[in-house]
């Protein structure tokens, strides 16, 4: 089921996702009628300040590797080891994708494994302008917002496709927390980040 949605999706795109659930069922949890901030947009629709910043933050070498960065893994191992639970993941923007798509929020070594199958599946399928497009269209900004375009109305009151080099960089620096980030848009290690993030932009490949 997994790798036919995987095919169908080279051509057609999710509704939805794992993730997009999860975060419904948690907001109708306290509000039934509640739903998401959603909106899909073709990839040329969006920014290419927020393809670069994405790439810049979360997966420099996203156009150069097979979907896995073995390095970043290994020390995502090495410090999970140390603290004694899992708290890093090492993941690469397909790899998030993956688990976006099909997997639950829980943090273990099994849905690592199956993280990894899926990642596998989904670089044998779809070129990277594909998993980026997806990926952008997909994930989690905020509480209830999903996607570049939800997101960038949300935050900025502008289409996904005028988004600046600094809303971008700030939209890609709260990708790790964005539920946190929501409710702390401000804070002083976003804010520096988001420079950092800026100034990576102008490095970094986009397919």
């Amino acid at each position: 089921m997994v790798f036919a949605n995987i095919i169908a999706w080279v051509h057609f795109n999710p509704g939805t996702t794992a993730f997009m659930q999860d975060g419904l069922d948690r907001l109708q949890e306290k509000k039934p009628s509640a739903t998401l901030k959603h909106q899909w947009v073709d990839y040329p629709a969006i920014s290419n300040n927020l393809k670069r910043a994405v790439i810049a933050s979360e997966d420099s070498g996203f156009v150069k590797h097979a979907g896995v960065e073995v390095e970043a893994m290994e020390k995502a191992f090495s410090r999970n080891l140390k603290r004694g639970r899992i708290t890093h993941g090492g993941s690469t923007i397909t790899q998030q994708l993956a688990k976006n798509l099909f997997l639950s929020p829980q943090r273990s070594y099994f849905r690592k494994a199956q993280e990894l199958i899926i990642t596998g599946m989904i670089e044998i399928t779809w070129s990277k302008k594909r998993i980026l497009e997806v990926y952008l269209n997909v994930v989690e900004w905020g509480n209830g917002v999903y996607g570049a375009q939800a997101a960038a109305r949300y935050y900025f009151g502008v289409n996904a496709s005028q988004l600046s080099a600094w809303q971008a960089a700030k939209l890609a620096a709260m990708l790790p927390n964005p539920r946190f980030y929501d409710k702390n848009r401000n804070s002083s290690y976003l804010l520096r980040k988001t420079g950092t993030v800026q100034a990576r932009m102008g490095q970094v490949a986009v397919p």
